[in-house]
């Protein structure tokens, strides 16, 4: 169920949001819980007992994990976290690298003469690379004592399950809640007059420009793995660029426009990433709670940047390919990982990592990190790296021609507006982030957005979703 999907945009989230008024306080916790499931159930049907089972399991270590009987015994201890990482790790490999995995091993196998091996096909559960890291974090904070293990059951599903973000995000460290789950007192109207607006911008961003943008991406990348001519390259590359932008930010205002109605502050995921003025600066602005996760939990365990040069580079290294696979079980993603961490290692070395020092400094070097950006977009959209690599030489090696005929259908008028518009984007100022500035933002500017998105940009987007032109959220693939 997509929250750009008539279903769940007048009936699921209506509904939903009517009985967390009408009911008393103490039970919004229940209620977050059960519709989750019912929402998860919907999309993912028989794989819910998959995203159960690893509740049930990780529900329990944590409450061993924070015994007084295993507080004197810290093997112990430990080794129970190592069984829960080992689950929750198991499951993700199985079900989303099983095929990966299968596949490598055929090609080895026909290539030294030795037969094909056996084929894995399993489908991959929504979200799961979502809830497993929610797991992940719950039972480190609990080790680490970051906070005590969740004795309630309905506030640990309503943790992990929580609908906004179970399967796209933004991903919520357990630290960053638990106070929240035990703290049900509230203003419904203030919540709901904060998260609407907010929950309005991302259906905005979603209908109107990403799925606008989408099938010029998709005609464009369509025969990327032949002769593809320079113009269509380069229009396969920012309409990618611009779609995943709009299709994830958008999907993550309204997780967080969302979670506002509900009483809940989840964290922000993108602070305008294509103004940033360098890779390292791009990652502090994209996909922000997904390198929060990394660094607590990986890269920090790994030393971070205490062992020396070598040994930082090698840990940035390791958190950019596993930050890569995370993505998807496809070369093209490792490579897409390979290619940032390289950046951010090459950053280091020249000292790029630091904020320019003048305008044109910032201007030149903003314009660098957007052409970079693009680049890597094209690894992570292509099938194959037949199809990334023949789309980066006709970026960089002059193919005249003219458009695609598919690519050229696609692009109409309006759409040709939309994504000249939407490049405009990367011009903006690299502060004051419109979803934030929306959601608590003050002043009569401010009022005046918060009006548009509610009483015009809402409204229009609804229609185009009663026309049929909405799509799943790009990240409900991971």
């Amino acid at each position: 169920m997509s929250f750009s999907s008539p279903l769940f945009l007048w009936f699921f989230m209506p509904a939903t949001l009517l009985v967390y008024w009408l009911l008393p306080s103490r039970w919004r916790n229940a209620l977050v819980a059960v519709v989750s499931l019912v929402f998860y159930t919907w999309g993912a049907g028989p794989y819910t007992v998959l995203l159960l089972s690893a509740i049930v399991v990780n529900y329990v270590a944590g409450l061993v994990i924070d015994s007084v009987r295993l507080l004197e015994r810290p093997r112990a201890r430990r080794g129970v976290l190592i069984a829960a990482v080992g689950w929750d790790l198991a499951i993700l490999a199985i079900w989303k690298y099983g095929g990966f995995a299968s596949r490598q091993i055929d090609a080895v196998s026909s290539a030294l003469g030795l037969g094909h091996s056996p084929i894995v096909n399993l489908a991959l559960p929504i979200g799961i690379s979502f809830f497993t890291f929610h797991h992940l974090s719950y039972v480190v904070d609990v080790y680490r004592h970051s906070r005590p293990a969740q004795k309630s059951l309905v506030q640990f599903i309503t943790y992990i399950a929580m609908f906004p973000q179970l399967v796209a995000g933004p991903i919520v460290r357990y630290h960053e809640i638990s106070e929240q789950l035990a703290d049900t007192g509230r203003d419904r109207y203030d919540d709901f007059v904060a998260g609407f607006p907010r929950f309005a911008l991302g259906l905005a961003k979603k209908v109107i420009v990403a799925d606008t943008i989408a099938p010029v991406a998709d005609a464009a990348f369509a025969h990327a793995g032949g002769q593809i001519n320079t113009p269509t390259a380069w229009l396969a590359a920012l309409a990618y660029t611009i779609q995943i932008y709009f299709d994830f930010s958008g999907y993550s205002d309204m997780a967080v426009g969302l979670g506002m109605m509900l009483g809940f502050r989840l964290p922000e995921n993108f602070n305008r990433p294509y103004s940033a003025c360098s890779v390292t600066d791009f990652w502090r602005r994209w996909h922000m709670s997904l390198s929060r996760w990394f660094r607590d939990y990986v890269y920090i365990p790994l030393g971070g940047n205490r062992g020396g040069t070598l040994s930082t580079y090698r840990n940035l290294l390791i958190i950019f390919v596993l930050c890569g696979f995370w993505h998807g079980a496809n070369w093209t993603f490792l490579v897409w990982g390979l290619y940032h961490g390289g950046l951010l290692v090459v950053e280091r070395l020249l000292g790029w990592d630091r904020p320019p020092r003048t305008i044109l400094a910032t201007v030149l070097r903003r314009a660098v990190t957007f052409l970079l950006v693009v680049m890597g977009w094209v690894f992570f959209r292509a099938e194959t790296m037949t199809e990334a690599t023949g789309v980066l030489q006709a970026m960089f090696t002059w193919r005249p021609g003219e458009l695609d005929e598919f690519a050229a259908f696609a692009l109409n008028h309006q759409r040709t507006l939309t994504l000249a518009l939407a490049l405009t984007v990367v011009l903006l100022p690299a502060s004051r982030a419109l979803g934030p500035l929306i959601q608590s933002g003050q002043g009569r500017a401010v009022t005046a957005v918060r009006t548009v998105m509610t009483w015009v940009a809402a409204p229009y987007a609804a229609v185009l979703v009663a026309a049929g032109t909405f799509s799943p959220f790009l990240y409900y693939q991971f």
